[in-house]
């Protein structure tokens, strides 16, 4: 079973849920492996799937890995999840998906900055940090997380 082969597979079973394959990892687990499928869309709301897009895609995708016999008759469990907010923001489309977030940002320089995602383009990104607007160009970021926050605070994003 190979990643590249697995996702070949899967990418037009997603595209038919408007989802795009993020990941896949396939982790030893025993005589089992488990078969992680990371997936990421825009959903309904433009800030990415829903469980039920996720839960219909994992049935579809369920059943073309066992059409395909991918695993060679190995038993195997599929695990497909959204991004969530451990897995860092790399493409734009990532950064657009988390307008109104709060993200900490290390830069190739290795300046670390925290704040709030206000709008994005496909070379950078601005963010509000601390009352005041700063553009941060992706080509620059090393690396950046969203940062839990258990009473967000409602942002809006000019609908």
């Amino acid at each position: 079973m190979r990643d590249s082969q697995i996702a070949n597979l899967l990418r037009p079973h997603l595209a038919e849920f408007d989802l795009e394959l993020e990941a896949v990892e396939i982790i030893p687990a025993g005589k089992r492996r488990l078969l992680r499928v990371v997936v990421d869309g825009d959903g309904p709301e433009g800030t990415g799937p829903t469980l039920d897009d996720i839960a219909e895609a994992s049935k579809v995708l369920s059943g073309a890995l066992d059409s395909a016999d991918i695993a060679g008759g190995s038993p195997y469990t599929l695990e497909v999840s959204s991004r969530g907010v451990s897995r860092p923001l790399v493409l734009p489309r990532h950064w657009r998906r988390n307008v109104g977030r709060l993200v900490a940002v290390k830069t190739a320089a290795g300046e670390q900055v925290t704040g709030r995602v206000v709008s994005t383009a496909d070379d950078a990104a601005v963010l509000n940090v601390d009352g005041v607007q700063r553009t941060v160009q992706l080509s620059e970021v090393e690396t950046a997380l969203v940062q839990v926050e258990l009473n967000r605070p409602v942002v809006d994003k000019g609908d």
